[in-house]
């Protein structure tokens, strides 16, 4: 009998619907709430489970906090308590960083990978803003962080701030968050992945960015391997699925589709 305990706490919608779900991992300092708004338009057509990543969210007190390759094991190891041996996957940041650890660890368990301005593709990282916003209490001042997340024409969305504030009154909430922003930073440039083996992945793969992103720069998704494709946003900075949430529901329907074929 799986251990409950030692599955990552997950947000289900669209539970009646049948084929491989979506699992959606989100960024740094985020939590699965991240993604309602995705999950509101997906549950029309498929089903779809949002993690709480270790140090975050439900997950604040999980025994293992630090790098990605952490959250990949603790990640994987919920989705085989769940019995989910196929999947699409949906990584944003450094949730993307996650996503791809355990697409490349397990190529044959992913139907579709879909990334949203992903952690690991370069060394340039907002190293500065990041730790800035993991020891950050109060809303006002998490507010003011949270806009150079958006891009400049796009609002933060009400009431993010007080949920983010709240979240960190809990017990080691910020202590957690300084753990691992330490492990994915190395001083001032961030830890990188090798993004040509997502070339060599069987399952399709769509690469996400804007060009107004101020926490990872656009150009971490040029150059990327022939199989995969980019697609920019103008005017659109990091929190692409807050930002532009309808675009980014088409493109994970459409790699969804093509990983079912």
């Amino acid at each position: 009998m799986t251990d409950q305990t030692r599955l990552l706490p997950v947000e289900e919608f669209g539970a009646e619907k049948t084929g491989a779900p979506v699992v959606l991992l989100h960024g740094f300092g985020g939590d699965a709430m991240s993604w309602a708004n995705i999950q509101t338009a997906l549950a029309r057509h498929v089903r779809s489970l949002a993690m709480d990543l270790p140090g975050h969210g439900q997950a604040i007190g999980w025994p293992e906090i630090g790098h990605a390759g952490l959250s990949a094991k603790a990640a994987t190891r919920t989705l085989d308590g769940l019995g989910l041996e196929r999947i699409h996957l949906v990584g944003h940041s450094m949730g993307g960083a996650i996503a791809t650890l355990i697409a490349l660890r397990a190529p044959e368990r992913i139907a579709s990978l879909t990334l949203l301005a992903p952690g690991g593709f370069g060394e340039e990282i907002n190293h500065r803003l990041l730790r800035r916003y993991a020891s950050a209490r109060e809303e006002e001042q998490i507010q003011l962080l949270l806009e150079q997340f958006f891009g400049w024409e796009n609002p933060v969305p009400r009431k993010l701030a007080a949920h983010i504030a709240e979240a960190r009154k809990a017990p080691g909430a910020i202590e957690a968050l300084e753990t691992i922003v330490d492990a994915i930073i190395d001083g001032e440039r961030q830890k990188t992945l090798p993004r040509d083996k997502l070339g060599e992945l069987a399952c399709p793969v769509k690469v996400i960015w804007g060009t107004q992103d101020r926490v990872l720069p656009t150009r971490q998704a040029h150059r990327m391997p022939g199989p995969v494709a980019v697609h920019v946003f103008e005017r659109t900075g990091h929190m692409l699925q807050m930002e532009i949430p309808r675009e980014c529901t088409r493109l994970i329907l459409e790699n969804v589709r093509a990983g079912e074929r």
